[in-house]
């Protein structure tokens, strides 16, 4: 299963623009494969302006958020997994939202699931066997669905 992290990321990314909001990003600055000016890292991390002002080649995809930028006059192509993306959020009132520890699903787990069904079949009080109805000539035939809460 996919992260929804970078789904709602671009969608409140979309809404603060469209609000006319200043987007910044938090991001975990220890993780693997991100690539952020190291001398504006506090405490691990780093507080990004994504404005469309202030970023080229803005890309916010399902693996990461990358984008040039200038730093100290100095430009810099910055790259951010997706998993190192902390919050989003709007610099002039501070909504938005920080994004909790994502459980990590293994493939293997994921492929299994999709093979083994956890669903059954449940016969409601209506059904009658097949046999008696229609013998051995007529094709089998289903019940009505039915949807039954279990506690």
């Amino acid at each position: 299963m996919q992260s929804s992290r970078p789904y709602i990321a671009r969608a409140l990314y979309q809404w603060l623009l469209d609000n006319d909001l200043t987007p910044y990003i938090v991001v975990d600055a220890e993780q693997a494969g991100v690539e952020v000016p190291r001398q504006f890292v506090q405490n691990g991390q780093i507080v990004l302006n994504l404005a469309p002002t202030a970023v080229r080649d803005f890309a916010m995809e399902n693996e990461a958020v990358s984008f040039s930028a200038r730093f100290g006059g100095r430009p810099m192509q910055v790259m951010v997994p997706i998993e190192a993306l902390i919050a989003i959020y709007a610099r002039e009132n501070g909504v938005g939202m920080v994004f909790g520890h994502e459980p990590v699903i293994p493939a293997e787990a994921d492929e299994a699931e999709e093979k083994e069904s956890h669903l059954n079949e449940v016969e409601s009080a209506d059904d009658t066997p097949q046999e008696e109805e229609h013998g051995d000539e007529a094709p089998p035939r289903k019940g009505r669905p039915s949807l039954r809460v279990i506690k």
